[in-house]
């Protein structure tokens, strides 16, 4: 089995900003597991676990891709998804163009034929920085949501298929194919 999904790769120089942001933003100096930088992406669409023969026929069903454009983004704010009352997942908010909305519902409706689910929620563009596997205090949670995050604008013009291979430490992805935005 194979466990993939879609993202929308970050350039470099705005992984680094997000990894300075992240420092910023953290008035303790906690020492939590950040997501590895190179690891930073917005998730298009989780694919989940599927048959290990089905890889490349998804990967070539994903070539569509390539007709889009490249999509300005900007970065917004930090904010936490919470677990019964406890912050589980620090984010930082990206807003992009609308044609963004257009991809992830051609995303789902060409995967269907692979049996893949189509996202009952509406796609919110979001950037994981930290999972957050114990308690933190109140202190680390305010000093996220006050922060101001400056305005970071950029292009994004590449989308991965990504194959996520969960070990104890942590995730490692490994890239199946890219998809250059026009």
């Amino acid at each position: 089995m194979a466990r993939l999904f879609v993202s929308l790769n970050l350039p470099v120089e705005i992984r680094d900003r997000i990894n300075s942001l992240r420092m910023e933003a953290d008035a303790e100096e906690n020492k939590p597991k950040w997501e590895p930088k190179e690891k930073l992406h917005l998730t298009l669409k989780f694919i989940g676990e599927i048959e290990e023969q089905l890889v490349k026929e998804i990967s070539e069903e994903l070539s569509f891709i390539k007709n889009y454009g490249t999509i300005n983004c900007e970065i917004t704010q930090f904010g936490f998804f919470f677990s019964r009352n406890q912050p589980r997942i620090l984010w930082l908010g990206l807003h992009t163009d609308e044609i963004i909305f257009n991809l992830v519902e051609e995303l789902n409706s060409r995967l269907e034929k692979f049996l893949i689910p189509r996202e009952n929620k509406k796609f919110t563009s979001h950037i994981t920085i930290l999972r957050i596997r114990g308690n933190v205090s109140e202190h680390f949670i305010e000093s996220f949501k006050k922060f101001e995050v400056p305005a970071i604008k950029f292009k994004a013009d590449e989308i991965s298929l990504i194959k996520s291979e969960l070990l104890p430490l942590g995730s490692i992805y490994k890239e199946i194919n890219k998809y250059k935005l026009k």
